[in-house]
């Protein structure tokens, strides 16, 4: 489970900023895109693992899923798309620019000094 290596490296994150501010984090908001291959139940459940017992055990974990938003470099068409059917619904172009989607970033941080 990857995810939880992704809990403990936001921690660390979280860690580095809450010193620099010499505040308490209250919670953090994540954006995790439909290709980032993470799953956001097991990532809750990481979470819930990664701050036990640490002073962010009662941070809030928030995550913002991003859909998959494609272009088609033939026609133009901008669309959300389903992970195995991207190809262009109006000129069939397999080929699609990936507008969102790959994200999976430390968003922001709710603290209180």
């Amino acid at each position: 489970m990857h995810e939880l290596s992704i809990a403990l490296s936001m921690m660390e994150q979280i860690e580095q900023e809450s010193a620099k501010h010499r505040g308490t984090v209250r919670a953090v908001q994540v954006r995790i895109g439909a290709l980032a291959g993470v799953d956001c139940d097991a990532l809750r459940f990481a979470w819930e693992i990664a701050r036990a017992g640490t002073p962010f055990a009662e941070t809030e974990l928030e995550i913002d899923q991003v859909p998959l938003m494609v272009r088609c470099p033939q026609c133009g068409e901008t669309r959300e798309a389903e992970m195995f059917a991207i190809a262009c619904p109006r000129c069939v172009t397999p080929e699609q620019e990936i507008l969102m989607g790959q994200e999976l970033e430390l968003r922001s941080m709710e603290m209180e000094t």
